[in-house]
């Protein structure tokens, strides 16, 4: 019976979050109201309390929820060997995460006063210099030491940047993915004959 009543408890949470965010992109984070996140979700204000009590409380979750896979990845990576393998997996790992947060990250783009303001920001910052110190060998020129960053950033530019392109959206990902990997590969390999 517990489990049910969580699990029921869950999915009112990741409506809400779901709702929340569409508004947001919708209307701008500052245009949104409580009550208009109540309002899609047909229900009372108070039973939208009983989960968040601000929008801020429904970003903040929203962010925690979509990027703890990043804070999973670094986990895993800091206990992996410093190898070309590692470092493609963590590319290949990141890409896909990256692809199931997207409403998120369009938000973060498209409302960055605000992602400042509640400093979400430093905390995406944060999780990207974890897999950057991941990926970079200590060894490294500074040129391979860009390139790594440049296939995080090239990621994270396949989401937004190659939406007016045409092709299927799945060979765009696995363009971007491709690219990616052949940054970080490129980088071990000079890093290696240093």
């Amino acid at each position: 019976m517990d489990g049910t009543r969580h699990r029921r408890r869950g999915d009112t949470r990741q409506r809400i979050q779901d709702v929340a965010l569409e508004l947001f992109a919708e209307h701008g984070y500052e245009k949104t109201s409580l009550r208009e996140i109540a309002e899609r979700l047909e229900v009372t204000k108070a039973a939208l309390y009983y989960h968040f009590k601000t929008k801020e409380e429904i970003l903040v979750s929203i962010f925690d929820d979509l990027t703890k896979p990043i804070e999973e990845l670094i986990e895993w990576g800091r206990q992996q060997p410093h190898t070309l393998g590692t470092k493609q997996e963590i590319i290949r790992r990141y890409a896909q995460t990256l692809s199931g947060a997207t409403p998120l990250f369009r938000f973060m783009h498209d409302n960055q006063a605000t992602v400042r303001e509640l400093r979400i920001g430093d905390s995406f910052k944060e999780r990207i210099r974890g897999l950057r110190d991941i990926i970079i060998d200590p060894e490294a020129d500074l040129v391979d030491q860009v390139r790594c960053v440049s296939a995080l950033f090239t990621l994270h530019a396949g989401m937004f940047l190659l939406q007016d392109l045409e092709g299927d959206p799945e060979d765009k990902n696995k363009a971007v993915l491709e690219v990616a990997t052949d940054l970080v590969t490129q980088a071990h390999e000079g890093a290696q004959g240093s």
